[in-house]
Protein backbone atom coordinates (compact mmCIF):
# COMPACT_ATOMS: atom_id res chain seq x y z
CA UNK A 1 0.00 0.00 0.00
CA UNK A 2 1.55 3.57 -1.42
CA UNK A 3 1.37 6.64 1.35
CA UNK A 4 1.28 9.91 0.43
CA UNK A 5 3.69 12.80 2.24
CA UNK A 6 0.49 14.44 3.66
CA UNK A 7 -0.48 11.12 5.25
CA UNK A 8 3.17 10.25 6.44
CA UNK A 9 3.02 13.47 7.77
CA UNK A 10 -0.44 13.47 9.69
CA UNK A 11 1.10 10.10 11.54
CA UNK A 12 4.03 12.18 12.82
CA UNK A 13 4.61 12.61 15.82
CA UNK A 14 8.14 13.17 16.78
CA UNK A 15 11.39 12.64 15.77
CA UNK A 16 14.57 13.00 17.50
CA UNK A 17 18.47 14.08 16.16
CA UNK A 18 21.98 14.75 17.56
CA UNK A 19 21.98 18.33 17.30
CA UNK A 20 25.31 18.94 15.40
CA UNK A 21 27.82 21.04 16.24
CA UNK A 22 29.26 23.28 13.42
CA UNK A 23 27.43 25.18 11.03
CA UNK A 24 28.14 22.98 8.28
CA UNK A 25 26.27 19.95 9.99
CA UNK A 26 23.35 22.35 10.93
CA UNK A 27 23.03 23.18 7.22
CA UNK A 28 23.02 19.64 5.79
CA UNK A 29 20.81 18.37 8.86
CA UNK A 30 18.15 21.24 8.07
CA UNK A 31 18.04 20.52 4.63
CA UNK A 32 17.31 17.03 5.45
CA UNK A 33 14.04 17.93 7.82
CA UNK A 34 13.11 20.21 5.51
CA UNK A 35 13.18 17.39 3.04
CA UNK A 36 11.49 14.95 5.40
CA UNK A 37 9.10 16.85 6.98
CA UNK A 38 8.11 20.00 5.75
CA UNK A 39 4.53 20.51 4.13
CA UNK A 40 3.35 23.22 1.58
CA UNK A 41 0.64 24.02 3.66
CA UNK A 42 2.71 24.43 6.73
CA UNK A 43 2.64 27.83 6.91
CA UNK A 44 3.30 28.39 10.93
CA UNK A 45 6.71 26.92 11.89
CA UNK A 46 8.38 27.79 15.74
CA UNK A 47 12.12 27.01 16.69
CA UNK A 48 12.08 26.94 20.20
CA UNK A 49 15.73 26.96 22.08
CA UNK A 50 18.42 29.29 23.78
CA UNK A 51 20.65 32.19 21.94
CA UNK A 52 23.70 29.90 20.41
CA UNK A 53 22.25 26.88 20.02
CA UNK A 54 22.10 26.87 16.39
CA UNK A 55 18.15 27.73 15.74
CA UNK A 56 19.22 30.46 12.98
CA UNK A 57 21.77 27.97 11.31
CA UNK A 58 18.78 25.55 11.01
CA UNK A 59 16.69 27.93 9.70
CA UNK A 60 18.82 28.60 6.99
CA UNK A 61 19.59 24.68 6.04
CA UNK A 62 15.10 24.29 5.42
CA UNK A 63 14.64 27.53 4.17
CA UNK A 64 17.49 28.68 1.99
CA UNK A 65 17.43 31.79 0.46
CA UNK A 66 15.61 33.01 3.55
CA UNK A 67 16.34 36.80 4.82
CA UNK A 68 16.94 36.34 8.46
CA UNK A 69 15.89 39.33 10.61
CA UNK A 70 18.29 38.42 12.71
CA UNK A 71 21.12 38.13 11.25
CA UNK A 72 24.35 36.33 13.53
CA UNK A 73 26.63 38.98 12.07
CA UNK A 74 24.81 41.55 13.90
CA UNK A 75 22.85 43.16 10.67
CA UNK A 76 19.25 43.27 11.49
CA UNK A 77 16.58 43.92 8.74
CA UNK A 78 14.99 47.26 9.92
CA UNK A 79 11.90 47.82 9.71
CA UNK A 80 10.55 43.83 10.50
CA UNK A 81 9.11 43.55 7.49
CA UNK A 82 5.80 41.65 8.72
CA UNK A 83 5.04 44.39 10.58
CA UNK A 84 3.53 45.86 7.38
CA UNK A 85 2.47 42.65 6.09
CA UNK A 86 -0.94 44.45 5.25
CA UNK A 87 0.66 47.44 2.77
CA UNK A 88 2.81 44.54 0.93
CA UNK A 89 0.18 43.43 -1.54
CA UNK A 90 0.49 42.00 -5.17
CA UNK A 91 2.48 39.51 -7.21
CA UNK A 92 5.82 40.92 -5.68
CA UNK A 93 4.80 40.73 -2.12
CA UNK A 94 6.86 38.38 0.02
CA UNK A 95 5.87 34.73 0.69
CA UNK A 96 7.96 34.06 3.84
CA UNK A 97 8.65 36.05 6.87
CA UNK A 98 11.07 35.63 9.69
CA UNK A 99 11.14 37.08 12.67
CA UNK A 100 12.79 36.00 16.27
CA UNK A 101 10.85 36.93 19.38
CA UNK A 102 12.94 37.39 21.72
CA UNK A 103 15.23 40.11 19.78
CA UNK A 104 11.64 41.66 18.17
CA UNK A 105 10.48 42.26 21.97
CA UNK A 106 12.49 44.51 22.79
CA UNK A 107 11.05 46.95 20.30
CA UNK A 108 7.58 45.97 19.39
CA UNK A 109 4.75 44.59 22.01
CA UNK A 110 4.40 41.17 22.31
CA UNK A 111 0.05 41.57 21.61
CA UNK A 112 1.85 43.67 18.49
CA UNK A 113 3.95 40.50 16.98
CA UNK A 114 1.15 38.12 17.78
CA UNK A 115 -1.42 40.18 15.78
CA UNK A 116 0.38 40.59 12.45
CA UNK A 117 1.80 36.84 12.57
CA UNK A 118 -1.95 35.71 12.76
CA UNK A 119 -2.94 38.31 9.87
CA UNK A 120 0.13 37.46 7.14
CA UNK A 121 -1.30 33.37 8.18
CA UNK A 122 -4.70 34.94 7.31
CA UNK A 123 -3.46 36.21 3.66
CA UNK A 124 -1.59 33.03 3.27
CA UNK A 125 1.53 33.39 4.53
CA UNK A 126 4.41 31.87 5.61
CA UNK A 127 5.53 32.83 9.28
CA UNK A 128 8.94 31.26 10.47
CA UNK A 129 9.46 32.07 14.30
CA UNK A 130 12.41 31.93 16.88
CA UNK A 131 11.76 31.58 19.94
CA UNK A 132 8.10 30.22 19.61
CA UNK A 133 7.46 29.53 22.97
CA UNK A 134 7.61 33.37 24.01
CA UNK A 135 5.15 34.69 21.33
CA UNK A 136 2.43 31.48 22.07
CA UNK A 137 0.62 32.57 24.75
CA UNK A 138 -0.23 35.64 22.73
CA UNK A 139 -0.72 33.74 19.68
CA UNK A 140 -3.02 31.28 21.19
CA UNK A 141 -2.45 28.96 18.29
CA UNK A 142 0.40 26.35 18.03
CA UNK A 143 2.92 26.17 15.13
CA UNK A 144 2.13 23.79 12.40
CA UNK A 145 5.75 21.97 12.65
CA UNK A 146 7.34 22.47 16.33
CA UNK A 147 11.18 21.88 16.43
CA UNK A 148 13.49 22.50 19.47
CA UNK A 149 17.13 22.88 19.63
CA UNK A 150 19.40 21.54 22.61
CA UNK A 151 21.52 18.60 23.20
CA UNK A 152 19.59 16.88 20.20
CA UNK A 153 16.97 18.51 18.15
CA UNK A 154 13.16 17.21 18.60
CA UNK A 155 10.87 17.67 15.13
CA UNK A 156 7.26 17.83 16.41
CA UNK A 157 4.01 18.41 14.44
CA UNK A 158 1.47 19.46 17.08
CA UNK A 159 -2.25 18.67 17.58
CA UNK A 160 -4.77 19.98 19.72
CA UNK A 161 -3.41 17.63 22.35
CA UNK A 162 -0.02 19.09 21.97
CA UNK A 163 2.62 19.27 22.69
CA UNK A 164 3.03 22.77 24.09
CA UNK A 165 5.58 24.83 23.33
CA UNK A 166 6.56 25.08 26.47
CA UNK A 167 7.31 21.35 26.98
CA UNK A 168 9.75 21.28 24.48
CA UNK A 169 11.30 24.67 25.92
CA UNK A 170 11.80 22.97 29.00
CA UNK A 171 13.80 19.60 27.58
CA UNK A 172 15.94 21.39 25.05
CA UNK A 173 16.74 24.48 27.47
CA UNK A 174 18.06 21.86 29.80
CA UNK A 175 19.68 19.84 27.54
CA UNK A 176 21.59 22.26 25.71
CA UNK A 177 23.95 22.78 28.95
CA UNK A 178 25.27 19.18 27.95
CA UNK A 179 26.02 19.85 24.56
CA UNK A 180 27.86 23.35 25.02
CA UNK A 181 30.18 20.94 27.46
CA UNK A 182 30.68 18.34 25.44
CA UNK A 183 31.66 20.92 22.69
CA UNK A 184 34.14 22.44 24.99
CA UNK A 185 35.59 19.33 26.11
CA UNK A 186 36.06 18.95 22.11
CA UNK A 187 38.07 21.31 21.56
CA UNK A 188 39.72 21.00 24.38
CA UNK A 189 40.46 17.11 23.39
CA UNK A 190 41.72 18.29 19.62
CA UNK A 191 44.41 20.35 21.15
CA UNK A 192 46.37 17.26 22.82
CA UNK A 193 45.92 15.38 19.86
CA UNK A 194 49.20 14.36 18.73
CA UNK A 195 50.71 16.71 15.51
CA UNK A 196 50.54 14.34 13.04
CA UNK A 197 46.79 13.62 13.62
CA UNK A 198 45.91 16.87 13.23
CA UNK A 199 43.76 17.47 9.73
CA UNK A 200 42.77 14.15 9.22
CA UNK A 201 40.16 13.94 11.90
CA UNK A 202 36.21 14.39 11.42
CA UNK A 203 33.27 15.21 14.26
CA UNK A 204 30.05 12.70 15.39
CA UNK A 205 28.13 12.48 18.15
CA UNK A 206 27.37 10.35 20.70
CA UNK A 207 24.25 11.17 23.99
CA UNK A 208 26.41 13.11 26.59
CA UNK A 209 29.43 13.49 24.32
CA UNK A 210 31.72 14.05 21.02
CA UNK A 211 33.09 11.30 18.94
CA UNK A 212 35.98 12.37 16.99
CA UNK A 213 36.62 10.09 13.98
CA UNK A 214 39.98 8.52 11.82
CA UNK A 215 39.31 7.08 8.89
CA UNK A 216 41.29 4.05 7.11
CA UNK A 217 44.15 4.33 9.72
CA UNK A 218 44.02 3.99 13.98
CA UNK A 219 45.57 7.06 15.21
CA UNK A 220 48.13 6.56 18.00
CA UNK A 221 47.24 8.10 21.06
CA UNK A 222 47.94 7.93 24.79
CA UNK A 223 44.47 8.27 26.35
CA UNK A 224 45.48 9.45 30.04
CA UNK A 225 48.12 11.78 28.40
CA UNK A 226 45.15 13.56 27.17
CA UNK A 227 42.67 13.06 29.78
CA UNK A 228 44.98 14.66 32.34
CA UNK A 229 45.54 17.60 29.87
CA UNK A 230 42.06 18.14 29.11
CA UNK A 231 41.26 18.21 33.07
CA UNK A 232 43.63 20.34 33.90
CA UNK A 233 42.82 23.09 31.51
CA UNK A 234 39.07 22.11 33.04
CA UNK A 235 40.44 22.86 36.27
CA UNK A 236 42.16 25.86 35.49
CA UNK A 237 38.88 27.76 34.66
CA UNK A 238 40.03 29.35 31.57
CA UNK A 239 37.57 31.85 29.33
CA UNK A 240 36.08 30.75 26.65
CA UNK A 241 34.92 33.29 23.89
CA UNK A 242 33.91 33.41 20.34
CA UNK A 243 36.54 35.00 18.21
CA UNK A 244 34.70 34.73 14.34
CA UNK A 245 32.66 31.64 12.85
CA UNK A 246 36.16 29.87 12.45
CA UNK A 247 37.74 30.41 15.91
CA UNK A 248 37.03 30.46 19.88
CA UNK A 249 39.86 31.44 22.31
CA UNK A 250 40.30 29.30 25.34
CA UNK A 251 42.35 31.38 27.70
CA UNK A 252 44.92 32.79 25.50
CA UNK A 253 45.03 30.57 22.78
CA UNK A 254 43.37 30.64 19.58
CA UNK A 255 41.66 27.44 18.28
CA UNK A 256 39.98 26.78 15.22
CA UNK A 257 36.18 26.05 15.50
CA UNK A 258 33.36 25.11 13.47
CA UNK A 259 30.36 25.80 16.15
CA UNK A 260 32.26 28.86 17.96
CA UNK A 261 28.74 29.90 19.70
CA UNK A 262 27.88 26.68 21.12
CA UNK A 263 30.39 26.34 24.19
CA UNK A 264 30.49 27.38 27.60
CA UNK A 265 32.00 30.48 28.79
CA UNK A 266 34.45 29.30 30.53
CA UNK A 267 36.43 25.39 30.76
CA UNK A 268 35.59 24.93 34.49
CA UNK A 269 31.90 24.41 33.87
CA UNK A 270 32.72 21.07 31.65
CA UNK A 271 31.17 18.71 34.38
CA UNK A 272 33.00 14.93 34.86
CA UNK A 273 34.46 14.81 31.70
CA UNK A 274 36.41 11.41 30.69
CA UNK A 275 37.70 9.56 27.80
CA UNK A 276 36.82 6.14 27.09
CA UNK A 277 40.34 4.64 27.21
CA UNK A 278 39.95 2.48 24.05
CA UNK A 279 38.91 2.98 19.84
CA UNK A 280 35.25 2.17 18.74
CA UNK A 281 35.96 0.91 15.13
CA UNK A 282 33.38 1.08 12.72
CA UNK A 283 33.43 -1.58 10.13
CA UNK A 284 30.88 -0.44 8.12
CA UNK A 285 32.75 3.14 7.11
CA UNK A 286 36.41 2.18 8.25
CA UNK A 287 36.34 4.41 10.74
CA UNK A 288 38.35 4.47 14.44
CA UNK A 289 36.37 6.65 17.08
CA UNK A 290 37.60 8.03 19.59
CA UNK A 291 34.67 9.05 22.37
CA UNK A 292 34.33 11.24 24.78
CA UNK A 293 31.61 12.18 27.84
CA UNK A 294 30.39 14.69 29.81
CA UNK A 295 28.06 15.42 32.82
CA UNK A 296 26.14 12.51 34.27
CA UNK A 297 27.36 8.96 34.63
CA UNK A 298 27.62 6.88 31.06
CA UNK A 299 25.60 3.96 29.99
CA UNK A 300 28.22 0.60 29.37
CA UNK A 301 30.43 1.30 26.37
CA UNK A 302 28.73 -0.51 23.75
CA UNK A 303 24.96 1.22 24.72
CA UNK A 304 26.01 4.70 24.89
CA UNK A 305 22.74 5.75 22.90
CA UNK A 306 20.40 4.10 25.14
CA UNK A 307 16.86 5.60 24.99
CA UNK A 308 15.24 6.03 28.55
CA UNK A 309 12.02 4.37 28.44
Amino acid sequence: MMYSVSKIQHCHRYSVYFAPRGSRRIYDLGIQIGQLYLSPSDRLIGFIGEAGSGKSMLVRGMFPGLELTNDDEGVNVRPLPILSVGEQEGFYSPHTYHLDIRFEAGFTQMHVLADVIAEALARGKRVIVEHFDLIYPFLKRNAHLLIGVGQEIIVTRPTLFGPAPSDIYEIVSRSLRIRQMAHTAEDLCERYLPNWELGRFQHDDVHNGFVLTFQDEAPELDFDDIEQKVRRDIELDLPVSYVDENHVRIGDVLHPCTGPRTHVPSTGMVENFRLVHRLFYDQETNRYLLVGLVGDAAAPEEDLNRIKL
